[in-house]
């Protein structure tokens, strides 16, 4: 009875060995099939050569949006440069801004919900040649509003909009890459 025993445990590890290698093997054909399909993790898109050195050009320096692009253009492997000459590409901010709508109010004619979109138009060159004309992105997110919790609110706010600006920051980069 014994070397039934031996028998059987031998195949099971045979068999837990078999269903490794084909897991490993699975993997393997996953990562391969995710790879040359041009899949990335997100967050991370490959730059072209012409955006390796870009100069960011914004009326605003120090908006949401001009941050989060920043943040994004290195996260990508670009290395942002401080002199135009100097640049690659150049990604021209033509507009930036926040706008802020009521939509619903009480009837006590207080406001009882907001929509904030922020829109961005941008475009690229390089060497006194378009790459990509004048492009408009918008991103719009809606909150609830209360009196009572203002300060909770405009807090609410301020990180929508942040929100929002890596977001569009996000779309800009994906456009870039397909330069």
């Amino acid at each position: 009875m014994r070397p039934a025993h031996a028998a059987t445990a031998a195949h099971g590890a045979t068999a837990a060995t078999a269903v490794m290698v084909m897991a490993a093997v699975a993997a393997a054909a996953a990562a391969l099939l995710s790879a040359g399909c041009g899949f990335h993790l997100q967050g991370h898109t490959p730059l072209p050569a012409v955006m390796q050195t870009p100069y960011v050009e914004a009326p605003d320096r120090q908006s949401d949006f001009i941050q989060s692009l920043r943040h994004a253009l290195l996260s990508n492997g670009a290395q942002l440069v401080r002199d135009k000459s100097k640049a690659s590409a150049v990604v021209s901010i033509v507009r930036d801004n926040v706008t802020r709508r009521t939509l619903t109010v009480s009837a006590t004619n207080q406001p009882n919900e907001y929509e904030v979109t922020y829109a961005v138009t941008f475009e690229v060159s390089a060497g006194g040649k378009e790459l990509l004309a004048a492009q408009e992105l918008s991103a719009t997110r809606t909150y609830s509003f209360q009196e009572q919790l203002l300060l909770a609110k405009g807090h609410e706010e301020d990180i929508l909009r942040q929100d929002m600006a890596r977001d569009l920051a996000d779309m800009v980069v994906r456009r870039l890459s397909s330069l």
